[in-house]
């Protein structure tokens, strides 16, 4: 079964993306905030992240920026509410961007496209 974190500061996002999520047959961790995110990501060994960029205490493109420093091979779906952000510099980074919608089928399509494309979990101190 494959893993997804989903971190977003929106309780009620990340109950919405879990329901949906589990229903589709993934397993799905959350958390509301970036604190300590290079650990959990390290201890839960997600298949995929979905971070939302504003939050509250973090700047989801700088979190993005973490990520990618130790666990590059991770796909990364940004999921915002701001479309302006996919011209970010910054966004490159991430494997997919998805506007936040109540529609979910945009994002369980790039999750799918993702995951298929996807190479076992490797943090950048084990490939070396």
């Amino acid at each position: 079964m494959k893993r997804i974190l989903i971190v977003d500061d929106e309780e009620v996002i990340r109950m919405l993306y879990g329901e949906e999520l589990e229903d589709e047959g993934y397993d799905v961790i959350t958390t509301g905030s970036g604190h300590g995110l290079v650990g959990l990501i390290e201890r839960e060994r997600p298949d995929l992240i979905i971070l939302d960029i504003k939050m509250a205490e973090h700047d989801g493109l700088d979190l993005l920026q973490d990520i990618r420093k130790e666990f590059y091979n991770i796909p990364v779906i940004l999921c915002s509410a701001y479309s302006s952000y996919k011209g970010d510099l910054n966004s490159i980074a991430a494997d997919y961007y998805v506007v936040k919608s109540a529609d979910l089928s945009e994002l369980k399509q790039k999750i799918k496209m993702a995951i298929e494309g996807h190479v076992p979990f490797e943090s950048a101190e084990e490939s070396e």
